[in-house]
């Protein structure tokens, strides 16, 4: 089946928000992967595959509807595609997910510890902590299971000894709580060193939850930066 313009434009994309986690930190090497909902279909990143040779056509598609696992392209899906798949078809309002292994939030999860109401930013990712799942072994069933149970309510997770997730209604939204997630846990790694956090409690993270209201990633910043930009004046209205 022919790439419609369209989804090589979000194939493309995936690629973009990849060799940006390896560039910013976020991720090192083939570890993490990248998916979005595309109509009926998940794209996904390709295994064992260096961003900087990916290429859009390499992004495998795996049908919702259909046998589980199902995929098309080149080649196979990242070994990851379980709880990507999982998560896309259990939670309707999700059209990303990014999985990486930023250096504070896997040292956290290597230490099994979830993470509590330190900043009023923990109300982005949906409560007042970030949970860290129970241990299974990458790109199985278990896996996939324990990450949607530390996903109830939340919209990122820490994975045991392994890494992090971030959800998101688009692939920038998702991004952008991984990046705010790797954040968060960094600074209270960091408060961990000088006697401990802090915490806020539970009525003042629904504060800030309640005050968020779009914040975040603007859906429509290019319209907006567009729309807002001074109009060029004629000579002759110059004062």
């Amino acid at each position: 089946m022919a790439i419609t313009k369209e989804e090589m434009a979000v194939r493309a994309a995936i690629i973009e928000k990849c060799r940006f986690m390896n560039s910013s930190g976020l991720n090192q090497g083939t570890s993490g992967n990248i998916s979005v909902r595309y109509k009926d279909r998940m794209l996904i990143t390709p295994s064992a595959t260096p961003y900087e040779e990916m290429t859009p056509e390499m992004v495998a598609s795996m049908p919702f509807d259909g046998t589980y696992g199902a995929w098309d392209g080149p080649l196979k899906p990242s070994t990851e595609w379980r709880f990507h798949f999982d998560i896309l078809a259990k939670r309707p309002e999700a059209g990303a997910v990014v999985h990486a292994h930023p250096t504070y939030c896997t040292a956290l999860a290597i230490a099994r510890k979830n993470i509590p109401p330190v900043h009023y930013m923990m109300a982005a990712f949906g409560g007042t902590d970030v949970r860290c799942s129970d241990y299974a072994t990458f790109g199985t069933a278990e896996l996939s299971e324990t990450a949607l149970t530390a996903l109830e309510g939340r919209n990122a997770c820490l994975l045991a000894n392994h890494g992090s997730i971030a959800i998101g209604a688009t692939l920038d939204k998702a991004m952008w709580l991984a990046v705010e997630l790797e954040t968060i846990a960094r600074q209270y790694y960091n408060t961990l060193l000088i006697g401990g956090p802090v915490l806020l409690s539970d009525a003042q993270i629904a504060e800030t939850a309640k005050a968020f209201g779009s914040y975040g990633v603007q859906e429509d910043h290019k319209k907006i930066t567009q729309t807002s930009r001074p109009r060029r004046r004629k000579a002759s209205e110059k004062a």
